[in-house]
């Protein structure tokens, strides 16, 4: 291991900060913070007619949101032009590259690593002087690297010993005929000049690897460390992408998911701390991230796992935090402005610490459970379908309401006393006006435990709910007409 550790995310700002950028992004900063070392950010914008500002800032909010501080940069490709142009220089001068004419092929391929399909061209054949006047000439040319015969091997750390025969290599462009610097290039280089230790991304630069070893060794320069990490799939098990629901980072944060479970989500996508433990917090993280735990097998990114995720850390907030994010929720999707006067904190506080361990995501307390914070819900078709049905249910209902109103007392205890003692005075199941209570005081058919529920609403709340229930029962209504 050197003697300090550097490693560096390198997006290119063509896109918002994407689930595998933030992976790899994630793995670097991880890596680097076990290994007290430092992690650098780079913005690879040589693409100059399809980056932006705007994604730049994009990439940077989500690095943000999860919490991904760099402790260099950001370093922009764009303003290091000149660094490039003389790196390729000094490579032609050298005899290791060479101008080619044809058609500056290449020049809008080979980006990312692209094979720019001119492997036989006459270019390396051009005799200097011939190729000097002709550049003189104004015509225009890309540089490219001449490939030597032969073999590069390297040992990847989680893909093992690679071979790459130079046969299947094309000579890569290095220089545009803009001067513009293909990806190869412009990585190598700054890889050597930010003295770039560990090289960690994902697999899919598997390919490109064996060309930039060619680029150190023509530098004269030890290589770096290698590691590629598995690919992120979709459910379906192809390459995860747009088809799959949102793939930007932002997306999640805006959809209210928490910021720490999303980075221990994010952590579990090819990478496991060598036992069963799911959730772990930051710090664990660091102190038991390693290579060695990075798999070769693909990655699959569920919702519903990142859900799972989700619902572990919501029940775990303190209340305050819980009820300001509910609040939040609520207001953004018009339940309320404000909460209800009737709606304390304390009260607040109780509804959601009931609901808590079946909440997985901010949507759930407007959706599912949106009856626990306002009088504007429908009954479920389904569950009144299911439970309101029975046609003794409105007098029931009704003389359950009337057995509360007159009860002093409305405990866990006293609530589920009076149900009971008139579901047996009228000879029925308890569970029937279980079941129908539960849909007329939360719209659901599955809910917490009724008794519970009353409590967390509270007492005219309840009385309320169940008037309402007697009268659409009784008015053949139940169906949201």
């Amino acid at each position: 291991m050197p003697s300090q550790v550097r490693v560096r995310f390198a997006p290119s700002p063509t896109g918002y900060l994407h689930v595998g950028g933030a992976r790899t992004a994630l793995f670097n900063w991880l890596f680097a913070r076990h290994h007290g070392g430092r992690f650098v950010l780079r913005i690879e914008d040589t693409d100059l007619s399809r980056s932006s500002e705007e994604m730049v800032e994009g990439i940077l909010e989500g690095m943000r949101w999860l919490g991904l501080d760099w402790d260099e940069g950001p370093h922009y490709q764009s303003r290091r032009l000149e660094r490039y142009r003389e790196f390729a220089a000094g490579l032609f001068a050298s005899g290791k590259a060479y101008r080619c004419f044809c058609g500056a092929a290449g020049d809008d391929r080979d980006y990312r690593g692209e094979p720019s399909g001119a492997a036989d061209h006459a270019c390396p054949g051009l005799d200097a002087v011939q190729s000097a006047r002709r550049a003189e000439a104004g015509e225009p040319f890309a540089l490219r690297f001449g490939v030597p015969p032969g073999k590069t091997a390297f040992e990847d750390s989680v893909f093992g010993r690679i071979e790459v025969d130079h046969a299947t290599l094309e000579d890569f462009v290095l220089l545009r005929s803009d001067g513009v610097p293909t990806y190869h290039l412009g990585v190598v280089v700054d890889d050597l000049d930010m003295a770039i230790t560990h090289v960690i991304r994902g697999a899919d630069h598997i390919s490109n690897t064996p060309k930039q070893i060619l680029l150190y060794e023509a530098a004269g320069r030890p290589l770096p460390v290698f590691a590629h990490l598995p690919l992120i799939l979709g459910p379906d098990r192809q390459r995860l992408s747009k088809r799959h629901g949102a793939t930007s980072v932002m997306a999640y944060a805006e959809a209210g998911y928490l910021p720490e479970a999303f980075f221990n989500f994010l952590s579990l996508l090819g990478w496991s701390p060598g036992d069963d433990r799911e959730i772990l917090d930051r710090r664990e993280l660091v102190s038991v991230f390693s290579l060695e735990g990075v798999g070769r097998a693909n990655a699959v990114f569920g919702t519903d796992k990142l859900d799972w995720f989700n619902g572990q850390y919501l029940r775990a907030l303190p209340a305050a935090r819980l009820r300001a994010l509910a609040g939040e929720e609520l207001k953004a999707v018009g339940v309320w402005r404000e909460p209800p006067a009737d709606y304390a904190p304390e009260t607040l506080d109780a509804v959601l610490e009931l609901l808590k361990s079946r909440v997985r995501t901010p949507s759930d307390w407007s959706g599912t459970f949106r009856a626990f914070f306002t009088e504007d819900f429908a009954y479920d078709p389904a569950a009144a379908a299911k439970f309101l049905s029975d046609p003794r249910l409105g007098g029931l209902v009704a003389e359950l309401e009337a057995r509360y109103r007159d009860e002093e007392s409305f405990t866990l205890e006293s609530t589920e006393r009076l149900l009971r003692e008139l579901a047996s005075e009228r000879g029925v199941k308890a569970g029937l006006l279980i079941n129908a209570a539960r849909v007329g005081l939360t719209g659901q058919g599955v809910a917490p435990g009724l008794f519970e529920i009353m409590l967390a609403l509270g007492r005219n709340r309840t009385l309320a709910r169940l008037g309402r229930l007697a009268r659409a029962l009784q008015n053949g209504k139940t169906g949201n007409e």
